[in-house]
């Protein structure tokens, strides 16, 4: 988009407050979306964060060193305007949780999903209120009505801002469970590693690919900006 190719053209960012929030200015003009909507956000950590972001920038401005910025855009220009779509698309990954489908062979796979994955289903039943059923192979396993209403009316209940992290945590995870347990508190640090468990075990086996190595690593990046970006959104 042309206007991320935009030169600075400002000598400081600021944090003024807003009836809605806070928003950031550049030399007093309020920050914008690519959609043209203002930046208001609900936390003044956010609203400093995102202001660090545009202060940092070099004479041309780079998108991906602006990753807070990038995720309240999502969130006014994206997320706002179809919050139900998105919070149903994201609900829907509980019926096919990565968690629920495990190794067919060999032993050595199998426990070491069993140990990393189990204590997260057995959380996600007692916390959750959403027992899920585990199965071996790639065939599709239903899961109990109850538990994914319970899945799915904790992620209804989240602001557009929280839908925002929680659509991070889940598409590069590939788990709903994992997602909402980041969302609960837990380290990404430690939940990430726990997403990983097949492609590890692969790559101990067969050896690493540099290229795809350097493509995980940006995924690990973005799953610990979400987490930076949910702690700051929930920061007074």
């Amino acid at each position: 988009m042309s206007e991320w190719k935009a030169k600075r053209f400002w000598k400081g960012a600021s944090v003024e407050a807003l009836d809605q929030g806070f928003t950031v200015t550049l030399d007093g003009r309020p920050v914008r979306t690519p959609l043209k909507t203002l930046i208001a956000m609900p936390s003044r950590a956010l609203a400093d964060g995102v202001a660090a972001e545009w202060d940092a920038q070099p004479e041309v401005i780079d998108p991906m060193s602006m990753p807070l910025t990038r995720a309240v855009n999502a969130t006014l220009d994206k997320v706002v305007p179809q919050r139900a779509d998105v919070a149903a698309n994201l609900a829907e990954y509980g019926g096919t949780d990565l968690l629920c489908y495990r190794a067919t062979d060999p032993e050595t796979l199998i426990a070491r999903q069993a140990a990393a994955w189990d204590p997260m289903l057995d959380w996600a039943a007692t916390a959750l209120g959403a027992p899920l059923k585990v199965t071996q192979g790639i065939m599709h396993v239903p899961q109990p009505t109850a538990s994914i209403v319970a899945l799915r009316t904790r992620v209804d209940a989240m602001t557009a801002w929280q839908l925002t992290a929680l659509s991070e945590f889940v598409t590069l995870s590939g788990s709903l469970i994992l997602a909402l347990a980041a969302m609960e508190g837990r380290d990404p640090d430690d939940l990430w590693p726990l997403s990983r468990i097949d492609e590890d075990w692969q790559a101990e086996q067969w050896g690493e690919d540099e290229e795809e190595a350097a493509r995980i690593a940006v995924k690990r990046g973005a799953f610990a900006q979400a987490g930076r970006f949910l702690e700051l959104l929930s920061a007074d």
